[in-house]
């Protein structure tokens, strides 16, 4: 049954791997409303096909239109399904009465797109786009309000089973789950305090289990990425604060109460307050051919970013045709912190996507952006009184060069061992960097993977990363702490197999390029 159930779990991963967040949201979206519609059809809801067809319509133009305003005002950069999809969550919570609330509809949209382009710092949105249009059209009609119509015990497992795929997606699966845990705790104690809790659990069950609203919400909304926390626990505190505001609506003993919207917008505040964000206007300022697949990128920023080594952050290239896989991507750090550069490595392969195939082309002078920066894949506090073994597979190095820049830069002395998987000697990045690195204390231990193409003066290990391996080159492995980074299934397969090795959970810290070929 284990055997399986990692099958399912391959399978699941290679799909999610293979689109974009972005794209799986759209998708996502337009499924449940293409059930919902289909279901009206049917008499199992009590809405109109056609109705909810007219509110998709006026709320995907009236976006596009405000969306195309507002960046042409601001000189902006857009993302088309962002629009979209903002557009589809406000249809999924606004009450389907197309010609009575077009008006409201409209509005919610306009405000919403907006919200992107004004309600800012630093050019980063702060609030939830669907949340805060939503918010400020019941300021204006006091008597109008989300209804959340998608919250019906038929469309539960759909939205589950798809919000499901999506966390699993964005690597939000703890903080949602927490959000659903406080939630839960809040709305019990509510009622105990009320003395109602025994003749309420039918309630609890049916908004849990035969309602999907607070699912829509903790899946779709709450996890939404940037306006999220990117660090985990800024996330946890993020979630545990919304659950505990949303709970309000059944705490009665209270002079006040939060709808989700009103409760995801003070999160978002919140978020803010926690991990302020940034979001840069790079200057392509130098190329460098890595290898023959393998280029890295150096970018001139205007003005200085603070990061800790071995964070990541989201790139956005703007290009025309651009296809499925859209025109944004994570790509870890690859340099120290410095105040003049910023570098990524990429690799590219013949069947590259639209996205990098522009970056490829990518002339000097010309700019990228660069935004959401998060991770918790970092070198840690005091780096030179650890022990510590990196784990890198192929461009899974990339994190590890910006933590060894930063050792190098900073004239520390420590003691760890780097294990270096790559496919052939072909396929080695940042060999100077790492060499230089010795005398540091960082020792890189290299391996191919690829045995039939062993050069003949090869020193070092060949076939992938085990147990074995680890136990030959690092005696004293139980002593460390282990940070692995690389494709999903090496990593998983690494986690395994240092458990196996009664390696604490506790001394593993992961990060994995989800999608990074396309």
């Amino acid at each position: 049954m284990a055997g399986v159930a990692r099958l399912r779990s391959m399978f699941v991963d290679r799909f999610l791997n293979a689109i974009t967040t972005y794209r799986l949201t759209l998708y996502y979206l337009i499924g449940l409303l293409f059930l919902a519609g289909f279901f009206s059809a049917l008499g199992l809801l009590p809405y109109s096909a056609i109705d909810i067809a007219i509110d998709v319509c006026i709320a995907a133009i009236v976006s596009w239109v405000a969306n195309w305003g507002f960046a042409k005002l601001f000189h902006a950069a857009t993302n088309s399904e962002s629009v979209f999809i903002t557009a589809l969550i406000i249809v999924c919570l606004m009450p389907i009465v197309p010609f009575a609330n077009a008006l409201f509809l409209a509005g919610a949209c306009i405000v919403a797109m907006g919200s992107k382009y004004i309600l800012t710092i630093q050019k980063q949105h702060i609030f939830n786009p669907a949340a805060v249009g939503i918010f400020a059209i019941s300021l204006l009609a006091p008597n109008y309000s989300a209804l959340w119509w998608m919250g019906t015990p038929i469309m539960m497992p759909f939205v589950v089973i798809g919000g499901f795929l999506l966390i699993r997606r964005i690597r939000r699966e703890n903080m949602v789950y927490l959000f659903f845990t406080v939630y839960i705790v809040a709305f019990s104690i509510a009622f105990i305090i009320q003395g109602t809790f025994f003749t309420s659990l039918s309630t609890l069950a049916e908004i849990l289990f035969f309602r999907s609203p607070i699912w829509f919400f903790g899946m779709i909304m709450l996890a939404e990425p940037i306006t999220a926390p990117g660090r985990k626990r800024p996330q946890l505190a993020y979630a545990s604060l919304i659950g505990v505001l949303v709970a309000t609506q059944q705490m009665r003993f209270l002079p006040f109460s939060f709808t989700p919207e009103e409760a995801l917008c003070i999160g978002n505040i919140a978020a803010y307050m926690m991990t302020p964000r940034h979001r840069l206007v790079l200057a392509l300022q130098q190329k460098i051919q890595l290898t023959a697949d393998t280029i890295q990128f150096i970018f001139r920023p205007a003005n200085p970013l603070v990061f800790k080594p071995g964070q990541y952050m989201e790139w956005t290239l703007p290009h025309s045709k651009t296809d499925a896989r859209g025109n944004r991507r994570y790509f870890s750090i690859a340099s120290a912190p410095k105040p003049d550069t910023l570098a990524i490595a990429v690799k590219f392969y013949e069947q590259s996507s639209s996205y990098k195939t522009c970056l490829k082309n990518l002339e000097i002078g010309e700019e990228i952006i660069a935004a959401q920066l998060g991770g918790d894949f970092t070198i840690p506090r005091n780096v030179e009184k650890k022990k510590l073994v990196f784990i890198a597979g192929g461009i899974g190095i990339t994190p590890y060069i910006s933590m060894i820049e930063y050792i190098i830069q900073e004239n520390k002395k420590c003691d760890t061992v780097l294990l270096y998987s790559m496919k052939n000697v072909n396929d080695s990045v940042f060999i100077d960097t790492l060499e230089k690195a010795r005398v540091y204390g960082v020792n890189t231990i290299y391996t191919i993977t690829d045995t039939t193409a062993v050069p003949a003066d090869w020193e070092w290990n060949t076939g992938m990363i085990n147990a074995a391996m680890i136990q030959k080159e690092i005696p004293d492995f139980t002593e460390r702490t282990f940070y692995v980074s690389g494709p999903q299934l090496m990593v998983q397969a690494l986690e395994k197999t240092l458990a196996s090795m009664d390696i604490s959970k506790k001394k593993i810290i992961t990060d994995y390029f989800p999608g990074f070929a396309g």
